[in-house]
């Protein structure tokens, strides 16, 4: 059993903050009904799309990863009867999620005081670049602008170099991840008062959350955190060093771990007494860095992976995508999965990283051609006959 086998979304999102949070509570086991523009559908399906690398049966590697344990129904929401008919689909669900700039909800009348009032306990998420209050609400936004004005990109980056985003998109799945938490909270709240709400997240806001202990510092203080590269700002040595084959890191937190270093290195000067107390190390970080260094660069990353894990110092690989991807504790969590296409062939994909003790099961379904499903869930859902949804086809209401 899944444990959000019980609950109905309708998603109107698209690109990747809003898709990324459906697929969560999907992979959940949440039945995620895409409510799609007839013709093309949603954005996200184009992208890629006719990659011949990154494209299968013309559907792109965001579209195949987003998609999954998904449906898909063809429905014109700026239709007067396709909207009925979107009210009548609210009327069962449970949830509904868009990613519209603010004030889109509204102007479709598909916002939270409009569909509650087809059913009171209906939840409602809208993840926007800055949220739906305040003065900048109306400001367009995608990643790289919600990384940039969230902060983290002032302490990202080498020391006294230009600010640099996040590898990953972190602006939008920033943005899904903190939407999924809310969705989860107002669903247990309406097991307390009966009624459903809305979920408003800002991607700003889950920046500045994520800036965590350093914001706090920084008010409590004034002063603006560095960028250090892969360094810290407290502990040395810290960070990666090139070896001779991949790079590796390490993180002596604290004195007992520097002092384990410098005795499996044996280096006169970084066994220096002075060395054993942080604020010398901190002064003459530099001086200790280019020593680890000096050693680390005279064998490979594996060979100082296991020097260092005999000496009990945190070390590690940076990994690249095919060591990630195929490492063996990654590989035991089921964290790389084959999830089924409609072809009937599969697709490898990151897997699910929420693990239940009871409610675990582990279920991938393909990710939907444009419209497959919206016979089955009308005639489910609203008992519509044939020939009503052959008019409705005719007329562009459904696809």
């Amino acid at each position: 059993m899944t444990p959000l086998h019980d609950l109905t979304i309708l998603d109107l999102t698209h690109m990747l903050s809003g898709p990324y949070a459906s697929q969560l509570l999907a992979d959940m086991g949440a039945r995620c009904i895409k409510i799609e523009p007839p013709g093309g559908g949603e954005g996200t399906r184009k992208l890629l799309a006719d990659d011949p690398q990154y494209s299968i049966d013309g559907m792109g590697a965001y579209f195949l990863t987003l998609s999954r344990n998904k449906e898909s129904l063809c429905l014109n929401l700026k239709a007067p009867e396709g909207l009925q008919l979107f009210y009548e689909l609210v009327k069962k669900a449970d949830i509904v999620i868009n990613n519209f700039g603010e004030g889109v909800p509204k102007r479709l009348g598909i916002d939270f005081d409009t569909l509650r009032q087809h059913n009171p306990r209906i939840i409602t998420c809208s993840i926007t670049g800055f949220g739906e209050t305040g003065p900048e609400r109306d400001r367009p936004a995608f990643d790289l602008v919600a990384q940039g004005m969230g902060g983290g990109m002032s302490i990202t980056g080498e020391e006294n170099g230009p600010p640099l985003r996040a590898g990953i998109p972190i602006g939008d799945l920033g943005g899904g991840l903190f939407a999924t938490i809310g969705i989860l909270s107002a669903l247990h709240a309406r097991t307390l008062t009966g009624r459903g709400q809305h979920v408003d997240i800002s991607m700003q806001d889950c920046q500045v959350s994520l800036l965590n202990y350093m914001a706090t510092m920084y008010l409590m203080s004034g002063v603006q955190p560095p960028a250090v590269g892969n360094g810290h700002f407290v502990h040395v040595p810290y960070g990666t060093f090139r070896t001779q084959s991949r790079y590796i890191i390490l993180a002596c937190m604290g004195d007992a771990f520097y002092i384990k270093l410098a005795h499996m290195l044996n280096d006169p000067f970084l066994l220096e007494q002075r060395f054993e107390k942080q604020p010398e190390r901190w002064a003459h970080r530099y001086a200790i860095n280019a020593k680890v260094q000096e050693y680390l660069a005279q064998n490979t990353c594996e060979f100082w992976l296991e020097q260092l894990k005999e000496h009990r110092i945190p070390a590690a690989p940076v990994n690249d995508f095919s060591y990630a991807l195929n490492d063996p504790q990654v590989r035991a969590r089921e964290m790389v999965v084959e999830v089924p296409l409609p072809n009937g062939n599969t697709v490898p994909q990151p897997g699910n990283p929420v693990k239940l003790s009871e409610t675990n099961e582990q279920h991938y379904a393909a990710p939907p051609t444009l419209g497959q499903d919206t016979n089955r869930v009308l005639t489910e859902w609203l008992g519509m006959p044939p020939d009503k949804l052959d008019g409705l086809r005719q007329a562009g209401i459904i696809g």
